[in-house]
């Protein structure tokens, strides 16, 4: 079921949470639950999910809740989870070698066909059965085959030039780990992901019950 008008992005970011949770009441064999059980699992309240799920159609049912099963199946398809993303890589250093090795990714349908870099160290190997080719090659590649989403884990010096590159051949789905704030056309979506924004907020507030 789809949403029939616009929804806040903050509301699209806890969908995955949702579906986190969702997997693992399937997993428990636990085939139903009402929103307050699910908010005392989840720290928010019964309120918010409530509405959160309104959102997007009558899952629920008073008296009954919510079947794990089919809100589960409902929310992977809103996340587009069930058509699969053929994926690459542009930089295979660590970030790049972590999320190709997260078998994770592969059981949520985003597959991995290749990774590209400029060390000759790296070009010609293969990281978890993924090829890894020379960041020369990577337009001709694009040509040839049709990526969904391309993840950038390379320096912010040649992020904006590879950016253009991977644009230009088509790709729609950008996930930006090159320190920079990538911006494209509105066919493009892009996710500028900053794994040190998420630790200097950890910091703040830390810093914050010290002074209180």
């Amino acid at each position: 079921m789809r949403a029939a008008r616009k929804i806040s992005l903050s509301v699209v970011k806890r969908l995955p949470r949702y579906y986190r949770y969702l997997g693992e009441l399937l997993a428990d064999k636990i085939t139903r639950i009402s929103s307050k059980e699910l908010s005392e699992r989840m720290a928010v309240t019964a309120s918010q999910i409530r509405q959160d799920l309104n959102n997007f159609g009558c899952f629920g049912q008073q008296g009954y809740g919510y079947n794990v099963e089919q809100l589960y199946c409902a929310i992977k398809d809103l996340l587009g989870l069930s058509r699969g993303y053929e994926t690459i890589i542009v930089g295979a250093g660590n970030i790049g070698q972590s999320i190709v090795k997260y078998k994770t990714f592969e059981k949520r349908g985003f597959f991995f066909k290749a990774m590209f870099d400029i060390d000759e160290e790296l070009i010609g190997q293969s990281v978890v059965g993924v090829p890894v080719y020379s960041v020369d090659d990577l337009e001709k590649y694009l040509s040839a085959w049709k990526i969904d989403i391309a993840v950038l884990s390379l320096p912010k010096t040649e992020a904006e030039n590879i950016f253009q590159t991977i644009v230009g051949c088509g790709v729609k789905g950008i996930w930006n780990f090159s320190h920079m704030d990538l911006v494209g056309p509105p066919s493009v979506k892009i996710e500028n992901v900053h794994l040190t924004d998420s630790l200097m907020t950890l910091s703040y507030r830390l810093n914050e019950a010290e002074d209180t």
